[in-house]
Parts: structure tokens; C-alpha cells; sequence
């Protein structure tokens, strides 16, 4: 009886390495999605401090630190009375503020993309920020007070919230919303509520027309505490709540009807994460006017970097979003100094070339958006 020698198995080491295959392809975009969290929040900090130390006053690093330490009782040593002033009372209000609106503007507009899968939605497509705008404006040209420093807050907040309940409420039917109706209703609506704007400009006097003027230009030179302490509470509870529906937004991209298998209420979804971008973008525009095109390219920026998930693009895109708002309205206060330019104009000017070509590219590598 002949003896036959078994056939060698056949060579399946490499892909079954851990050092190989599978497990290095999920690493790679996890280690990228890593280095740019590390990198924004790192270049975050680089232009705070900066941001806190140039101005027409000048502070020094290390009297700026030195003032911050004595304030926190470590020790250092503070400015004089003038340095102080300039540093507590001006810029670093500012700075804040500048935080704490680009990160709404950022937040908002990744939200806004995952709801509509689409690159050109942002706050203003389904009338958020006009809406917002409208109640604003009202409370300045009536000459609104009655809430002290949160009535122009509340009424913008108040306004955007109503602009989208009745843009929500016009694109349903049969207990469903489409996308694209959702869309037409928010151009009209976009369209009236400019109209609105211009009705209350016309009855308004002199100074409020140059209050409101200054306003729809967006600038955050009239940044105070008290404004900060305006914009924080919806600011936070919108940047604290918005990453609880990143796995809900993964599945969304899906497509509606396998998420609605994989057990998403879509309709619940989308308007409990419209709201949420109206309680962002409705904070931001109360206290910095108009600012356009932050919400719009940042995130889509990080999605070509480091793909769609919204785990890393919510979180990266508040990051993405304070960082850019703080570097314009660096540049809108220093680059024409002692004049200021209107920090609106400027994320336009910069925003809306930047994003012809990055809708022109997309469409010659992808043939659209996917």
C-alpha cells in the first residue's frame, strides 16, 4: 500500500496576519482621523494665543500667560491697569465669542449634510438663518430691551425655531418629508424673510439702520461677557447633544429605507436634528450677524479628508469651524488696522471661490456627490 503525502495547505498567512489585511484597513483612516483631531485642537490653541496677543494693543506671550496664572491664583503677575482691561474686558471676550460661534456654524452645517446627504446644505438652505436673522432684526429696529441682554437672542432664537416649524410643517406629506421639497420651501421662505428684513430697515432710524447694517455684515466687535453668557447655554447644549446622533447619521446615509430597517425613525431624526441646528445657528447669528460659508466648507473639507463618519466629523467640524472663525476675525481686525472689515464679508469672500472649486472637483473625481 503506497503511502501518499499530504498536499501542502495553501499559503493564507499574509492575509490572515494581524500585521496585514483587514485589521491594518480600518487602522489607517482611524490614525488619520486621529492626527487631524490632534492637529485642530493643537492649531486651536496656536491661534487663541495669538488671537489674545495682537491687536492694536499688543500683549506679550508671556505677560499674557503671566496675567492668566495670576487670575487662576498659580502664581504670575498681572498686566497694568490698561493691559488688564484690554485683555479681560476686549480681546478675550472676542476670542471666546469667535469659539463659540464658528463651533455652532461648524456643528451645524456637518449636521445639516448628514440630514440631507448633500454638500450644499447648510442652515440658510432651509431658511435658519434668515429666519433667525428676522427676529433679530425686529428687536433692533423696534428697540427691543425688555430681556436685557438675551432679547435679541431670544427673538433670533424664537424666529429661526418658528421659520423652521412652518418650513418643517410645508414639505410634509402623507407623514413623510421630502428632501427636495424641504429645500424649495426653505428658498421661499429665504426670499420672504429678506423681504421682512427690508420692511423693518425701512421703518428704522438712522442708528438702527447703521446697528442693523453692521449686524447683517456679521462682526463680533461689540463682544462683551454678557454676550458670551448669552450665546453659552444653547451654544453647549447644541455642541454637547449633537454627537449623541453620529451612529444615527452613519446609518441615515444608508439611504431612508435601510436605515428604517436597521431601526432609525427617520422622521423623528430629522426633525429633532433640525431643531438642533436651529438652537446652533439661531445663538450664533443673534450675537454675530450673518457669517456665511463656515458651516458650509468645513465640514466638507474634513469629509474629503478623513471620509463621512459622523463620529469624527461632529466633534472635528466644531473644532474646524471655531478654528477658521477665530483666524478671520484675527485677519478682519488686523489686516486693516485701525478700520475693521465686516467679518461676514470676509468668510464670503474667502468661502464661496473655495467652494466653487471644491464642487467642481468633486464633480470631475465622483461625477456628483456620493
Amino acid at each position: 500500500m503506497t503511502r501518499t503525502e499530504p498536499s501542502p495547505a495553501p499559503a493564507e498567512a499574509p492575509a490572515a496576519s494581524p500585521a496585514a489585511g483587514t485589521p491594518a484597513g480600518p487602522a489607517r483612516p482611524r490614525a488619520r482621523r486621529t492626527l487631524l483631531i490632534a492637529g485642530l485642537t493643537a492649531a486651536l490653541v496656536a491661534v487663541t494665543l495669538v488671537s489674545a496677543s495682537v491687536g492694536a494693543y499688543d500683549i506679550p506671550l508671556s505677560d499674557l500667560l503671566a496675567s492668566g496664572a495670576h487670575r487662576l491664583g498659580l502664581g504670575g503677575e498681572p498686566l497694568d491697569r490698561v493691559g488688564e482691561s484690554v485683555l479681560w474686558d476686549v480681546r478675550l471676550p472676542r476670542v471666546v465669542l469667535a469659539l463659540l460661534v464658528g463651533a455652532s456654524l461648524g456643528c451645524a452645517g456637518a449636521l445639516m449634510q448628514g440630514v440631507f446627504g448633500n454638500p450644499l446644505a447648510e442652515p440658510a438652505v432651509i431658511g435658519i438663518s434668515p429666519g433667525a436673522a428676522v427676529g433679530a432684526v425686529a428687536a433692533i429696529a423696534f428697540g427691543l430691551d425688555f430681556l436685557g441682554n438675551w432679547t435679541v437672542t431670544v427673538f433670533a432664537f424664537a424666529a429661526g425655531l418658528a421659520t423652521v416649524l412652518v418650513v418643517y410643517s410645508l414639505a410634509r406629506s402623507g407623514g413623510r418629508t421630502e428632501v427636495v421639497t424641504l429645500i424649495l420651501t426653505g428658498i421661499a421662505v429665504n426670499a420672504f424673510a429678506m423681504a421682512l428684513i427690508g420692511l423693518f430697515i425701512f421703518f428704522a432710524d438712522n442708528a438702527q439702520i447703521t446697528q442693523i447694517t453692521f449686524w447683517q455684515l456679521g462682526s463680533l466687535a461689540q463682544a462683551t461677557w454678557p454676550k458670551v453668557l448669552a450665546v453659552l447655554p444653547c451654544a453647549a447644549a447644541g455642541l454637547l447633544a449633537a454627537p449623541l446622533y453620529a451612529r444615527r447619521l452613519d446609518l441615515l446615509a444608508l439611504g431612508e429605507r435601510p436605515a428604517r430597517h436597521l431601526g432609525v425613525d427617520v422622521e423623528r431624526l430629522r426633525l429633532v436634528l433640525v431643531l438642533l441646528v436651529a438652537l446652533l445657528t439661531a445663538a450664533a447669528v443673534a450675537v454675530a450677524g450673518v457669517i456665511g460659508f463656515v458651516g458650509l466648507v468645513v465640514p466638507h473639507l474634513l469629509r474629503m479628508a478623513a471620509g463621512p463618519g459622523h463620529r469624527f466629523l461632529i466633534p472635528a467640524s466644531a473644532l474646524g469651524g471655531a478654528l477658521v472663525l477665530l483666524a478671520a476675525d484675527l485677519f478682519a481686525r488686523t489686516a486693516a488696522q485701525p478700520a475693521e472689515l465686516p467679518l461676514g464679508v470676509l468668510t464670503a469672500l474667502l468661502g464661496s471661490p473655495f467652494f466653487f472649486w471644491l464642487l467642481r472637483r468633486t464633480r470631475n473625481r465622483q461625477g456628483g456627490w456620493a
